[in-house]
């Protein structure tokens, strides 16, 4: 457990918010430990840009299907995930907070409970005064100029470390994407020698082949 751990995650993605709750025992035993895991929120949709890539929510049945599957895996799960009344929606208020209130453990884990627990708005200051009451934020906090920076400077920073969707969990140099890929991320940082297995190295370096025309 000695590799260092980072977390990027934003608040609009369901699959950040299973994941968080797979991840909470991990961050109070790395804790106790004298090794934290690094809580870095971003802007999803600057990573899509960057990447060239569509969110599930901006394609037509994909966006159905990814819905009802995360509701499933939330009760496969035994986790309460409510939608909150919009989706997709503008983050920006929820991530800003965040940071605000100093990206803690206690912080995240209110945000994503107020938005996918309870299922309420998290778009806007005006939808968070409640939750910023709680977590003793001003709301002037979330338009000042060091938290925007913080914000832009964690998306640029996520974007330049390889990263191209959210969650995804940095495991020393190495990322693992999804919240499917939970276990394996575990699983590699209780085993460094996982990833050098020959198979998994030998795909690592497979030539990309032709795409098939239509």
């Amino acid at each position: 457990m000695d590799a260092s751990l980072t977390w990027y995650f934003d608040f609009i993605s369901p699959f950040s918010y299973l994941q968080w709750q797979r991840l909470k025992p991990l961050l109070r035993e790395r804790e106790a430990a004298g090794t934290p895991v690094r809580l870095v929120p971003i802007v999803f949709a600057a990573v899509l840009d960057a990447r060239g890539q569509k969110g599930p929510a901006e394609i037509p049945g994909k966006r159905e299907f990814t819905y009802r599957h995360v509701l499933w895996l939330a009760r496969q799960a035994g986790v309460t995930l409510r939608f909150p009344p919009a989706h997709p929606f503008n983050p920006l208020a929820s991530l800003r907070l965040s940071i605000a209130a100093g990206d803690t453990p206690e912080a995240v884990d209110s945000i994503f409970d107020w938005i996918w627990t309870h299922g309420r708005p998290g778009d806007s200051v005006e939808a968070l005064v409640p939750l910023m009451a709680a977590l003793d934020v001003p709301a002037d906090a979330l338009d000042a100029d060091q938290t925007k920076a913080a914000l832009r400077a964690n998306t640029d920073a996520a974007i330049a470390a390889g990263v191209y969707g959210v969650p995804t969990l940095s495991v020393g140099d190495e990322l693992f994407w999804g919240y499917d890929a939970t276990d394996f991320a575990l699983a590699a940082m209780h085993d460094a020698s996982l990833l050098q297995e020959e198979e998994m190295r030998r795909v690592s370096g497979l030539p990309v082949g032709l795409q098939r025309r239509r």
